[in-house]
């Protein structure tokens, strides 16, 4: 037998989501939308990823923006995609969904001759089917000749591999013609041609999932247990039902008088928010465990517990849960029936499943807007001049992400003065983090206006958001007041946006702070409920104060993702000692500094004592400089 380098291959839908935002409205009337990987089978993939399988996905996307959404959003949460194909004919399938209620989920199909319906058998790649434990095959590519054949193509190879094969019946009367094109939300059509189809895939699958209305179109009848003896005469396959709220029952054998008698696998009572996705999620888990050779009871808890946190949530494959986020939930499920609401459990979510591995950061800061002022009014130059400027520091930093494939290179920029250079630079290969705050407010304000949540809708969400706060525990409770409410509203407001946060924390003009003021400090915005993925804070000299950084971290967030060292506006010689004394600190991942890499040349730019060219190359060496000082640090 070949080795298994995959667990799984999925087949078919592949497409893009548009979830309305306004619930418990009529489709009709939603304004706004937010926009989700979908299909079955790719949901599957990502979900079955998040818990921890090693995946590939066969399918076609459109040549399009949507078509390349899908194959990074796969890419990016780990699945294989050599098998995705990019379709230069077709578009890629878009499902236009809400939630009008727990009953009602509007439901708008945009399928006609997509691009994942024009998969052929020549796009099965046997090489990599040879390295797969199982396939997986849904019931809507059964639906067309085209992708019929290639998904009967699919199940041949894994036979002849040895290799598993599951049918996910994913019955939707709508994508077999059997209803008029705005009855995507039917659910069941009884249907001699369709069952009759379907029964020709059932023999040769090791495991059928459905709920009881996709049993009873595979099996035939609308009485589950005859349909599930119908089935049972056609393999000797795990026939599983998924029940909702209730759970599911199992069938490794010969079926008895009820589902009760089946194996059963307890369901975990959670609100019901969102129905949409929850089986895909079902599927996932059963497959963490069945592909893992657990028992049925363990795969069914793990099934069950991914249903429920998907059928609490908005959307469907970003909801679905990874491995320790799943753990945790069954861990807390007796008093947890409100998963969407609660914070531990949301936040493990967020943090598990955040994109990018930054274990290094070597961050320019070019975020500063009264400083550049300044120089305008010192020196008589344009508005522009800072914005041409920055364009300089921009241009150094590609260069340099460019010439060097192992650095992870990064910027700070914000709106004033550099709002066209956040446009060119969203969507590549750096780190980049877009400030917040308007400068120099204390207590803290933010730019764009009061309502922070409405600023970062229109932020992408690649942008991490970056918050200077003057912040000290023991400030004025007036001050201290204010400026928890700020945070607390830019936290939550970071969350309901899908942004990633970085703090930075610089204490008011005074005295030096000591390691018990930090740890307190820190501590205090903890004890907010509030998580930044990132800390941005002075880099000490003091090791007691790094204990204090770290203690605080460890203490309160296994998950963050580290703190990068600021300069403020320190000499070299005084940064690489902060670097010295950072090493060995585990959650030390770089530096994001400014002004000791550029102002001095900026001042001369300005000045006009220096052109492009020059500011470039001596911007470009100091950069350099300090990247080398940081990684001299064991």
């Amino acid at each position: 037998m070949p080795e298994r380098r995959l667990d799984l291959i999925t087949i078919g839908r592949a497409a893009v989501d548009f979830y309305g935002e306004q619930i418990g409205s009529r489709l009709e009337d939603m304004t706004s939308f937010a926009k989700y990987l979908g299909g079955c089978p790719a949901n599957i993939a990502v979900g079955s990823a998040r818990l921890g399988l090693d995946v590939a996905v066969l399918t076609r996307v459109g040549d399009e923006h949507m078509g390349r959404f899908v194959r990074e959003t796969l890419a990016a949460e780990g699945v294989d995609v050599s098998m995705v194909k990019t379709d230069p004919r077709r578009l890629t399938g878009l499902v236009v969904l809400g939630i009008r209620d727990q009953a009602t989920f509007p439901l708008i199909f945009f399928r006609e001759n997509c691009a994942d319906m024009g998969i052929e058998p020549g796009d099965c790649d046997p090489a990599v089917f040879a390295a797969a434990g199982a396939v997986l095959v849904t019931g809507t590519h059964f639906s067309r000749p085209g992708p019929d054949a290639a998904s009967r193509h699919a199940i041949g190879l894994a036979k002849k591999n040895g290799a598993r094969v599951i049918f996910d019946i994913d019955y939707r009367p709508v994508l077999w013609g059997l209803t008029s094109p705005g009855l995507g939300e039917e659910r069941f059509i009884a249907d001699r041609g369709v069952s009759a189809h379907l029964q020709t895939i059932v023999p040769d699958c090791d495991l059928v999932v459905g709920t009881e209305e996709e049993i009873h179109i595979a099996g035939g009848s609308t009485d589950t247990m005859a349909a599930l003896r119908k089935l049972r005469e056609l393999t000797p396959g795990l026939l599983v039902v998924k029940r909702g709220p209730m759970g599911c029952a199992m069938f490794p054998g010969a079926i008895p008088a009820s589902l009760d008698d089946g194996v059963q696998g307890p369901g975990f009572p959670v609100e019901v928010y969102n129905v949409l996705g929850a089986g895909d999620a079902f599927m996932s888990g059963f497959l963490r465990g069945w592909l893992r050779d657990e028992d049925l009871e363990t795969c069914a808890r793990y099934a069950n517990a991914c249903g429920a946190l998907v059928v609490a949530r908005h959307s469907c494959a970003p909801a679905i849960p990874t491995w320790s986020e799943m753990q945790a939930f069954i861990e807390r499920a007796g008093g947890l029936t409100q998963p969407r609401l609660d914070s531990a459990l949301s936040h493990h979510h967020h943090a598990t499943t955040r994109r990018g591995l930054w274990d290094e950061l070597c961050v320019l800061a070019i975020d500063h807007r009264t400083q550049f002022a300044d120089l305008c009014t010192r020196f008589n130059r344009d508005a522009m001049a800072p914005t041409r400027f920055k364009a300089l520091c921009c241009d150094v930093v590609e260069r340099m992400a460019a010439a060097n494939s192992d650095g992870q290179f990064g910027m700070i920029l914000e709106d004033v003065y550099a709002d066209g250079l956040l446009h060119r630079m969203t969507g590549g290969s750096t780190w980049l983090a877009r400030c917040i705050e308007l400068p120099r407010s204390r207590p803290l304000a933010f730019a764009g206006g009061a309502d922070v949540g409405v600023t970062l809708r229109g932020w992408p969400a690649q942008q991490v958001v970056k918050c200077l706060v003057s912040y000290h525990a023991d400030d004025p409770v007036e001050i201290k007041a204010a400026q928890d409410a700020q945070l607390l509203r830019l936290f939550d407001a970071c969350r309901a946006t899908s942004h990633e946060l970085l703090l930075e924390v610089i204490p008011p003009q005074g005295p030096r702070v000591s390691a018990d003021e930090w740890r307190r400090t820190l501590q205090a915005i903890y004890d907010l409920g509030v998580k930044p993925d990132w800390w941005k804070l002075p880099g000490p000299y003091d090791g007691r104060i790094w204990d204090a950084y770290e203690d605080s971290i460890d203490r309160n967030d296994k998950f963050c993702r580290g703190v990068l060292l600021l300069g403020l506006d320190a000499p070299q010689t005084e940064i690489e000692r902060q670097f010295a004394a950072a090493a060995g600190r585990q959650h030390c991942r770089g530096f994001a500094i400014g002004r000791t890499i550029w102002w001095n040349v900026a001042e001369r730019w300005f000045a006009g004592a220096i052109d492009d060219a020059a500011a470039q190359t001596e911007i470009a060496e100091r950069y350099a400089q300090l990247i080398k000082a940081w990684r001299r640090v064991p």
